[in-house]
């Protein structure tokens, strides 16, 4: 086996490149400890568990991972998910070589497989049910993949270990029973505490001045308060435009709050200006989405004699 490629049953697979891999992982120690614990061997007989990692998008699902599989001192793959994932995008693809020949190339999925490294299925919940059932034996005591167009059986490293990222919104598909039973357990990751923010922000931007952090993470955790699904990504992505609007015109420089409140409504939208009345709208809609219906509602009108609450009293006696 060379460094970039592997020959499983004659076939020759050019593998992936693994990612470079700094992250760190601040704060809601418990989540983290409750991944690593997942991907633990307790006995010659037993098996990782791939777990699902869900919260809203930007919470930190794929860093929590990368932490991880860091700590761990592994090599990492990530695999993002999409809606038109096939499943020889998972697993081996085939290429035209420039001599008109076939390469093989495998996915990080199935470099990290063959590597013993760690792979993050990233918005799993994007992909088609056909994807999915390609890695269904990857997934139980079997560990194995099944490349059709290779026309190879692929079995994982003993140190192969993989989780899912999911979005807590609306799914491009649902994912089966039979898949979802193989991911387990769940591990949902909530928002940070106003110190753990604070932290994440310094981390990632320790250029920023303290009142400009200060606004940022009031502006953060009151919308947490609120149920409003405002991240720290959308926090730093709100804090370095307004830093970047900052120092655009020493010459001309505008005042930091300006700055700050012009990159809230350009980075999230200018109903984001007002988190209160922006919570009340949200409540508002959601409740509108929840009257109660009956079976009869969907196959009948209200007036018609066939549905079941129709009663006639509405008729005149004469």
């Amino acid at each position: 086996m060379s460094q970039d490629s592997v020959v499983i049953d004659g076939v020759t697979l050019k593998l992936a490149t693994p990612l470079e891999n700094r992250a760190e992982w601040i704060g809601q120690r418990e989540v983290l400890k409750q991944l690593l614990a997942c991907w633990l061997v307790v006995d010659q007989e037993d098996a990782p568990l791939t777990p699902r990692l869900i919260g809203v998008p930007g919470i930190g699902k794929t860093a929590l991972a990368m932490s991880a599989a860091r700590m761990r001192d592994q090599p990492l793959y990530v695999f993002q998910c999409t809606a038109d994932t096939r499943p020889e995008d998972l697993l081996v693809t085939p290429v035209l070589s420039g001599a008109g020949k076939i390469a093989y190339h495998a996915s990080p999925l199935v470099t990290a497989m063959l590597r013993g490294g760690v792979c993050v299925l990233d918005e799993g919940n994007r992909m088609n049910e056909k994807s999915w059932a390609s890695l269904a034996p990857l997934f139980d005591q079997r560990r194995y993949v099944e490349s059709i167009v290779a026309g190879i059986v692929i079995h994982a490293h003993q140190d192969f270990r993989c989780a899912v990222t999911m979005n807590q919104d609306d799914s491009t598909y649902e994912i089966p029973d039979y898949i979802l039973s193989r991911l387990q357990p769940t591990l949902p990751l909530g928002f940070p505490n106003r110190q753990d923010e604070l932290a994440i922000l310094q981390y990632h931007l320790p250029f920023a001045e303290p009142e400009m952090l200060a606004m940022t993470v009031e502006f953060l955790q009151r919308s947490h308060e609120l149920r409003l699904d405002f991240s720290a990504r959308d926090g730093l992505n709100l804090l370095r435009f307004a830093l970047k609007r900052l120092a655009q015109d020493p010459d001309h420089p505008i005042s930091k709050d300006k700055a700050w409140r012009e990159s809230l409504e350009h980075c999230l939208g200018e109903e984001a200006v007002d988190l209160e009345a922006m919570a009340e709208r949200k409540n508002r809609d959601l409740g509108s989405n929840n009257l109660p219906l009956g079976l009869g509602d969907f196959f009948f009108n209200p007036d018609d004699p066939l549905h079941p609450d129709f009663d006639g009293d509405d008729d005149d006696d004469g």
